[in-house]
């Protein structure tokens, strides 16, 4: 399936014998209105039908009977979801390829290898995936005469069995 999953968070609702409370994926078509991008569409729309996370069924809201209003600020796309439709469909090597970075094979990986038990050794786990990845971004770049660097999804791609051996967790904050 290559369309992006929506989500919203929703109060207690009947749905004819059941009930459902908390986030819900909802069909964008039934409220297109509001993805009208010249602005003249509504600000919110009503939900009469929604479909909890882990259900294959669509579920028709019957009470309140006039279904649940949501506001295009309550729609949200979560970041598994994020990171699946980005590796479905390539994002990343599409978009290095036509930003003028150099081919995966240019980056010296081994050394980057390196570079994270250096850094994991000296100053511990970084806070979070996204930071330590611009970290690395920014030392391949720092490497190179014209501060070039892979794309998020090739050092992601290399970091990810590392971050499971470490059994990464983010620090509290």
């Amino acid at each position: 399936m290559n369309k992006l999953k929506i989500v919203t968070g929703i109060p207690h609702v009947a749905c004819g014998d059941g009930h459902v409370a908390g986030l819900v994926r909802i069909e964008p078509t039934d409220i297109l209105p509001v993805f009208r991008s010249c602005g003249t569409g509504p600000h919110a729309a009503r939900l009469r039908r929604v479909q909890p996370l882990e259900a294959k069924e669509w579920l028709y809201i019957t009470a309140p009977e006039n279904g649940v209003e949501v506001a295009v600020a309550d729609l949200m796309i979560l970041g598994p979801e994020v990171k699946r439709f980005e590796n479905t469909n390539d994002l990343f090597d599409r978009i290095a390829s036509g930003a003028g970075l150099r081919d995966d094979g240019d980056y010296d990986w081994s050394a980057m290898h390196v570079e994270i038990v250096r850094r994991v050794f000296e100053e511990g786990l970084p806070v979070s995936q996204g930071a330590w990845i611009r970290e690395l971004q920014d030392w391949f770049a720092s490497r190179t005469d014209d501060g070039t660097f892979p794309d998020e999804s090739s050092i992601r791609t290399r970091l990810i069995p590392i971050l499971k051996a470490l059994k990464f967790k983010h620090p509290k904050r």
